[in-house]
């Protein structure tokens, strides 16, 4: 949500960071609700003032025995006028709230333009793609060779877009999630939290996947939504709340599955686990003071890119365009692994400050020690990281000429000490 009255003191600023988005002006729209709805309050107060004074004069005009029908009448006439004020002022509000909820966060200054990925600038690369003396498979020829992932099983049983691991892949991909949250808890001071999976309106609104985005959400019969990622509860945990800020920063983690209708990319990565309607994803999400989200964002990051570091893969850290940066990003930093069945970089982590954004929405706020007012909190949020992109990425990586994968040193322990998977392991 925005601030309506950074927009009043710059509707041309407003303005110019929506066209870096694409998108049109919409400042003269928005003021224009918004001068009708401050006229209209300041009409309800100014009747309400002639209300107060009538109904003063009637009651010492009962007093003398003098006739108020006249007053009476303009009373009324009043009042009948404040109640229609009153039902503008609401139907205002609801208009302007609807507006700024379909417009995207403000990009900082720094992020780079550009339509679509294509102007996203590479900012670091760790280690160097492995020269294979073969031609590497993709994960899913690995994974079916094995006889460990299948695609038919999961579409007789939920259609498209589904996966069925068994046996040691069902085992590394669990390894994976559980050695990612703990490493997070363990060592990066995230405390883990459990989180229902279905959520409401209010807090699927909250972080800006409502209304925008409600055809790539999944909902059920009773109204409430499937989240898409642990991004959306763990976030709201601060909505409606005012915290001390020596409770900042909140650093709060998940492992969960996520649901996402994928409805904007038919016909895209049909093949294999690369875009899947059900999927886990280790979560990190911090809610801090303004001024610390900045260095907050690059901690983030970090933790991520730690997990693929110890992972053994190649990856890359990418500061995301205006063009492709998400709707509650101010600014968003992508990793990308090198997957070399696809002889590709895929996106594995996106790790993003969304500044008071979605504290606005919520209404999340903090308060400094002795002071008397508050300030919205910042929020932040990243994958740490998606479990199955990272699965894949682990089999393309490591994969060997006869079809085995070695298992990462640092999911060992949690393998059962298992250090290959073959046919014979399987």
């Amino acid at each position: 949500m925005h601030d309506i009255k950074a927009l009043r003191a710059d509707p041309a600023a407003f303005d110019a960071a929506l066209a870096r988005r694409g998108l049109p002006s919409a400042a003269d729209a928005i003021l224009g609700i918004d001068r009708a709805h401050r006229e209209r309050k300041q009409g309800i107060e100014q009747r309400q003032q002639q209300r107060n004074a009538l109904a003063k004069a009637i009651g010492e005009s009962k007093r003398k025995g003098i006739p108020t029908e006249r007053e009476e009448a303009e009373a009324l006439r009043i009042r009948n006028e404040i109640g229609e004020f009153e039902t503008e002022v609401q139907a205002h509000e609801q208009s302007l709230r609807a507006l700024l909820a379909t417009l995207p966060n403000r990009l900082d200054p720094d992020v780079p333009d550009g339509a679509d990925e294509s102007a996203n600038v590479v900012l670091h690369v760790h280690g160097t793609p492995r020269e294979f003396p073969f031609a590497p498979k993709q994960h899913f020829e690995i994974g079916e060779a094995l006889g460990l992932m299948e695609f038919g099983t999961a579409a007789k049983l939920a259609g498209a877009r589904f996966t069925v691991l068994k046996g040691a892949l069902a085992r590394l991909e669990r390894a994976l999630g559980q050695w990612m949250i703990t490493l997070h808890t363990e060592e990066h001071g995230y405390t883990e939290a459990t989180v229902p999976y279905l959520v409401n309106d209010a807090t699927m609104y909250g972080t800006g996947q409502l209304p925008k985005f409600a055809e790539d959400l999944f909902r059920t019969t009773d109204g409430r939504w499937l989240i898409p990622t642990a991004e959306v509860p763990l976030t709201n945990f601060v909505a409606r709340e005012i915290l001390a800020e020596a409770a900042l920063p909140l650093r709060l983690t998940a492992l969960t599955p996520c649901f996402r209708s994928e409805a904007g990319s038919a016909g895209r990565d049909t093949r294999g686990m690369l875009r899947q309607h059900q999927f886990a994803k280790v979560e990190l999400v911090s809610v801090t003071a303004p001024g610390e989200s900045d260095a907050e964002h690059e901690r983030m990051t970090r933790c991520a890119e730690r997990v693929l570091t110890e992972l053994g893969l190649t990856w890359r850290r990418v500061l995301l365009c205006a063009g492709d940066t998400g709707f509650g990003a101010a600014r968003t930093y992508d990793l990308e692994v090198w997957l070399p069945g696809q002889q590709a970089w895929r996106e594995i982590s996106s790790c993003s400050n969304c500044r008071d954004f979605q504290a606005r929405r919520m209404d999340a706020r903090f308060r400094t020690a002795g002071a008397k007012g508050t300030e919205f909190v910042h929020t932040l949020n990243g994958s740490g990281v998606a479990v199955g992109r990272a699965l894949i990425a682990v089999l393309e990586t490591l994969q060997d000429e006869s079809g085995s994968v070695t298992v990462p040193e640092v999911l060992r322990p949690w393998m059962g000490g298992i250090t290959r998977i073959s046919s014979a392991t399987a």
